[in-house]
This record gives C-alpha cells, structure tokens and sequence, in this order.
C-alpha cells in the first residue's frame, strides 16, 4: 500500500483515496476542506449566537474600568487584570467566545475558588462544560442574571485575594 501511494504526485486526490480504499473507487471526494474557513452557522441560528455573544459581553461590561480588555471583536472578548498578580504576569479573569457549535462564558474565579457555585440553579448548572465554562446557543436572560451575580462573586473574590 505504501509503496502505491510513494509515487502519487502525478494523480488527483480521488485517484489516491481509490488506492487507499478500493471501495471509493470513482467517487468524488466525500467531505472537502474549504480553504480555512469555518463553517457558519444557519441565518436563524448566526442571529441567536450574535444576541447570546452580546448579552453575554454585557455581563462583563461593568468590569472594564477595573480590568483590562485583551481582545473585542464580534468572536472574542477577553478581560484580564491590568495589575501583575500572577507569576508576575496579568490574570485571566473572564471571556466570551462565540464558536460554531455555541457562546461560551468563561469565567477564571471559579478555578481559584469552587464554593464560589454554591447555590447556582440546576438549569446553569446543565450549561455548565468543565470548571469555568457555560454554553449557549440562544439568549437566556434568567441564566444571564444569575452568571452575572456569579462574574460579582468572582470579581469580589480577585479583589480579596489583591489580584487586580
């Protein structure tokens, strides 16, 4: 088989893919890669992911003064400290980051301190991916106001601690 495909630089993709697997013989290539680009989501879908980046930007909106914002664009946004608490370098504090599959919310305190979630609804608790993260596909104020009850919890904690 190795051998076969040394020499393939004078044949097409679908040639190689036939030597490879006999059974896609004469077939064209199943799944092609775009040059790079990801693939966006449905219009309805790309509207839900926009509202659900902004509300969720918005939660962090109040820190701004008090952090430094890393990155603003329509896919990311990120805060950090503006001081040098950490291995002499500024902390992560809180991001947004809007990607095909979901808006996700991070925010950093809860690594520092997981008590930090006591209290929090089940339903937040069902968006929640790994320590820090939460995932939305469509707006959900009730959820927002209870995560930015959560960012103030996590902002008092940074304070306490003199990391900012």
């Amino acid at each position: 088989m190795i051998a076969k495909l040394r020499g393939f630089s004078g044949f097409s993709a679908n040639s190689i893919l036939a030597t490879a697997n006999p059974s896609l013989k004469g077939h064209p290539m199943a799944a092609r890669k775009t040059a790079g680009k990801a693939i966006s989501p449905a219009p309805d879908r790309a509207d839900d992911f926009a509202k659900t980046f902004y509300a969720l930007k918005q939660i962090f909106a109040s820190y701004e003064n008090r952090l430094h914002v890393t990155a603003d664009s329509r896919e990311k946004y990120y805060l950090e400290t503006k001081s040098r608490s950490y291995n002499g370098r500024p902390l992560f504090f809180g991001a947004v980051i809007l990607g095909r599959a979901y808006v996700s919310f991070h925010l950093m305190p809860l690594y520092w301190d997981a008590s930090l979630l006591k209290g929090i609804s089940a339903e937040l608790q069902k968006r929640m991916q790994g320590k820090s993260c939460f995932n939305f596909t469509a707006p959900d104020p009730a959820l927002f106001r209870e995560l930015a009850k959560l960012t103030t919890r996590g902002f008092g904690l940074y304070n306490r601690k003199n990391l900012l």
